[in-house]
This record gives C-alpha cells, structure tokens and sequence, in this order.
C-alpha cells in the first residue's frame, strides 16, 4: 500500500511530496533529492500501526 506525504528538505527548507510504501515497515529510512534544489536528504519515517498518521524527519546526507 502506498501514500504521499510530505518532507521539509534539510537544505533549502522548501516542502516535498514523497511516497510512502506502507508494506515497508512502520520505521523506513531512505534517501531522496529536493525537487527544488536537488540535494539528497535521509528521510527518518515513522508510521502509527493504529492510524497510518506518518511522521517524517529530514537531515543532510553525509
């Protein structure tokens, strides 16, 4: 099951919409670049088993 959500870049602090693939776990750590700037930030996701609510962190990549 998939849905979006959104992510603040770690960089530029413009918001992205991102896919979130359910199936993957309720924590998912991943890389993606910034449409708006193009540098790739961790994405750190956490998913409530009850409510699918996503939270969703940024950081720079190192």
């Amino acid at each position: 099951m998939q849905t979006t959500t959104e992510f603040s870049c770690a960089f530029c602090g413009e918001s992205n919409p991102t896919f979130v693939d359910l199936s993957a776990g309720m924590q998912q750590s991943y890389i993606e670049d910034c449409q708006v700037c193009c540098r790739p930030n961790v994405l750190y996701l956490r998913v409530d088993e009850d409510t699918l609510d996503i939270e969703i962190d940024s950081d720079c990549e190192e």
